[in-house]
């Protein structure tokens, strides 16, 4: 493996009224995409990242079992088994978030990730599940409504061109899984996501270049953009980023445009940040007990 690898990350709108049917909004999706995709490979991504379950709305702004149809078998269902033969096509490594169904009726949010050469590694199921009451219009985040949270841990992902780790969305609010994929050896940790202008934007910028300081890594943050009818909850604010293990933006994107950003992870980076910043030489894992406690 060089020391330098290209991340790509991929912003997008759905200008699909929610009405329509699951199957309209999917297939216009993951047309938008793979072109997306194919941008990012003509500008040299290795590695490409799509928002938090890409191939529709952010359909979590209701409660309706409609939404139920948009889920998938991971790695068994269509989607996974297109976007496996497009990896293969171009050697690119794809992170992959989508709506899973495993069995009858369990369902999670999760991303799916597929090496240069088109194998499914596997899968992270978003562990944390927020709740988020609606504001004068209606809508909030119903999430417990459409997933069940996670049941694989922090798995670490050894690809094609380097050992990756994944959050989606709300999981950024939390350090432990955080640390979790730096000690399992993530170089890069992706967080694909939806989340709108208001309470949290402000933390957008703060919490995960903290992560990738604290854990001597790279983070990839990648968010969708516009509005979304008919709920019109909020603004997806885009900006996605690239973020170095010193905490600096290597890339951004804009706020409001469907938008590909190719930024540069440098290996030789991550070495000289953990030689100079010893945090895990120096923490201590004895004094984690308290943390397992229901406090307060």
């Amino acid at each position: 493996m060089t020391d330098k690898v290209m991340i790509g990350l991929i912003q997008a709108a759905n200008d699909i009224h929610g009405d329509e049917p699951v199957e309209v909004h999917k297939k216009r999706a993951i047309e938008k995409h793979v072109s997306l995709i194919r941008k990012a490979k003509e500008k040299s991504a290795q590695i490409i990242c799509l928002q938090e379950i890409f191939y529709g709305p952010y359909f979590c702004a209701e409660q309706k079992t409609k939404w139920y149809d948009a889920a998938e078998e991971v790695p068994n269902g269509p989607t996974v088994k297109f976007f496996q033969e497009l990896a293969k096509e171009l050697s690119v490594v794809l992170i992959l978030p989508i709506y899973e169904r495993e069995g009858i009726a369990t369902y999670y949010n999760t991303a799916a990730v597929i090496d240069a050469d088109g194998s499914y590694l596997g899968k992270y199921r978003k562990n944390h599940i927020p709740h988020v009451a609606a504001g004068e219009e209606g809508c909030g985040f119903w999430e417990k409504y459409y997933f069940k949270p996670g049941n694989l841990g922090y798995q670490v992902f050894d690809t094609a061109y380097a050992k990756i780790g994944v959050y989606i969305c709300y999981d950024r609010h939390f350090p432990e899984g955080a640390r979790l994929l730096g000690l399992k050896g993530a170089e890069i940790v992706f967080n694909p996501s939806a989340t709108v202008a208001g309470t949290s934007e402000y933390l957008w910028k703060l919490e995960q270049p903290a992560h990738a300081v604290a854990n001597g890594y790279y983070i990839a943050a990648v968010n969708r953009v516009g509005t979304e009818a008919p709920w019109n909850m909020g603004e997806f604010y885009g900006q996605s980023y690239l973020a170095d293990p010193k905490g600096n933006f290597v890339a951004m994107a804009s706020r409001d445009k469907d938008e590909v950003i190719v930024g540069e992870m440098d290996r030789k980076l991550i070495r000289e940040v953990r030689d100079a910043w010893q945090f895990y030489r120096d923490r201590r894992p004895e004094t984690y007990k308290e943390m397992t406690a229901l406090l307060p």
